[in-house]
């Protein structure tokens, strides 16, 4: 099993409150992306900043179609239609989690429907979610140890003895 995230940052910025996310996820064995933001203006005169990675995440997932059996994909951009479609196309079974839910949806219609599976957040949300009163005051955080129960036991890995690969 592989986990990728997926995000810009902005390079110069001296605290992003993605950070905490991404040093927890890097931490517990996730594969995190990143690149930096480009900053442009528009053309109204706008200070506008650019950070799209789906040229990263087609490019893996291409890649990793032809060991894997089974992709799952947090997202709602249309754009990934023809990328579900193409690995769909090399065998893959794809599952997308996004939501319908929401108002507008976070979902293109169409990238649902080329789904194999579509699963709402909410259907999720019992087995992921927690309820706020649950969340320690942020000076107690940290990024380690007070990780969402289902991240917890996601990142239990079995030592190395009990691993099956090679070197």
């Amino acid at each position: 099993m592989r986990a990728f995230y997926y995000t810009a940052i902005i390079e110069d910025q001296e605290y992003s409150s993605i950070r905490p996310l991404i040093d927890w996820l890097d931490y517990n064995g996730y594969t995190v992306v990143t690149k930096a933001t480009k900053e442009f203006i528009d053309a109204s005169g706008r200070r506008k900043v650019k950070g799209n990675m789906d040229i990263e995440l087609a490019v893996d997932a291409m890649e990793l179609a032809e060991h894997i059996d089974q992709m799952v994909l947090f997202s709602g951009d249309g754009d990934f239609r023809s990328l579900v479609e193409a690995v769909q196309r090399r065998g893959v079974r794809v599952t997308v989690i996004s939501t319908i839910a929401s108002q507008p949806p976070m979902i293109a219609d169409e990238l649902r429907r080329q789904a194999d599976v579509f699963t709402d957040l909410v259907e999720l949300q019992s087995k992921l979610g927690r309820d706020p009163s649950e969340r320690p005051a942020p000076r107690e955080r940290d990024v380690r140890h007070h990780a969402p129960q289902f991240l917890q036991r996601a990142t239990t890995l079995p030592s190395r003895d009990d691993q099956d690969f090679d070197d």
